[in-house]
């Protein structure tokens, strides 16, 4: 394995681009949204890669981690992650004895999040993903330079941004949350951002008419929006900042929205199934090579899960065969041959038809007050 990760000769960006190019494959749609974010990797010491104290979510707070920023291929179909970038925080670029030591290579200098962010969208675009919409947290909301990219090759986005976000308005620039006197209260709607574990993500939403401080030019002109979610039960509010090359309806921003949540569920799974996380490596290259090789076991996994589907309709006391129960499978079934290979079967119908009734369950207790 080391071998493998550190001194064999292959071309681990070769193969991100071959992974890339068998998820749109089998998940194609012109409709499709990239979605954008960061994980950390919690870490003991100084020297592997990218290493520092910083915030992370995968801890809610500062601690010894390793940042990588990673781009999903989201549609109805699945999603999977096509893209990936190590972040390194300046402690780093600033000590090129620390960048030698870890095999960074020359060329390669200080990005911020987003920086990585539109690197990686303009990769994905340039081999000719087919896409229609981007979205990400506030990270890269908050970004002039990755918004422009986007108006730039006409891909619309929803992006999250904070309240205190300015925008143009009326000819002057504004904080995001002053603007919510402007919104009636008929101009709420309750729209589900997509369906959940325990039901449909319902939440009210409302948008306002953005102006644009700078003309498009010819050709590019498009709408730019503010869109704000409001949690009906305890008045939580979120704010999006929006661009469609096109007008579309509330409920499309909407769904776009809510698929910024399946880059959670592929962090969740990548480190739950097949490792992205559980490496001890310390330099450049056999990070990006263990992280490749992740995604590639990952893109087996929800390709194999989509085929499944098509292949075979779900009956509607089962739900459809997930990466975690296909991985479950081939371990006990393939690397580690079962003495009984009815019994590991019937144990996996029971797990899918229990997972059904729980899944109805919620769904009914949801409408039930309607």
């Amino acid at each position: 394995m080391q071998h493998l990760l550190a001194r064999a000769v292959w071309d681990h960006d070769a193969v991100r681009d071959d992974v890339r190019a068998y998820l749109v494959e089998h998940l194609r749609d012109p409709e499709a949204v990239l979605v954008i974010d960061e994980t950390g990797d919690l870490k003991k010491g100084t020297t592997t890669v990218g290493v520092q104290r910083q915030y992370t979510g995968t801890a809610g707070r500062i601690e010894n981690a390793q940042v990588a920023v990673y781009l999903v291929y989201a549609t109805d179909t699945g999603h999977a992650m096509i893209d990936r970038e190590l972040y390194l925080p300046r402690a780093w670029t600033d000590d090129p004895a620390r960048l030698q030591a870890a095999g960074v290579p020359d060329q390669v200098g200080f990005a911020t999040k987003p920086k990585l962010a539109t690197r990686m969208l303009a990769r994905a675009l340039d081999a000719g993903v087919p896409a229609a919409w981007v979205t990400g947290d506030e990270v890269y909301g908050a970004n002039p330079g990755l918004r422009g990219e986007l108006e730039a090759r006409q891909i619309g986005y929803v992006l999250a941004v904070a309240c205190d976000h300015r925008v143009w308005m009326g000819g002057t620039s504004q904080r995001a949350d002053v603007l919510l006197g402007r919104v009636p209260a008929r101009a709420w709607q309750c729209v589900s951002a997509g369906k959940g574990a325990k039901g449909h993500r319902l939440y009210q939403w409302a948008f306002l008419r953005l102006d644009h401080p700078d003309p498009a030019p010819d050709g590019q002109a498009g709408q730019h929006w503010l869109m704000v979610r409001r949690n009906h039960t305890t008045g939580e509010l979120a704010f999006y900042r929006c661009y469609t090359p096109r007008p579309v309806p509330l409920g499309i921003l909407v769904n776009v929205a809510g698929r910024r949540w399946t880059i959670e569920e592929r962090f969740q799974t990548g480190k739950g199934l097949v490792g992205l996380d559980q490496h001890q490596l310390r330099r450049w290259r056999s990070w990006y090579r263990w992280a490749t090789l992740a995604m590639l076991a990952h893109a087996f996994l929800v390709v194999a899960a989509v085929t499944e589907h098509i292949r075979q309709p779900t009956p509607f006391e089962l739900i459809g065969l997930t990466c975690n129960e296909i991985q479950h499978l081939f371990a006990a079934l393939v690397a580690r041959p079962a003495g009984d290979l009815g019994h590991r079967l019937r144990w996996s119908v029971w797990r899918r038809r229990h997972q059904a009734r729980a899944r109805t369950c919620h769904y009914r207790r949801q409408a039930a007050p309607l």
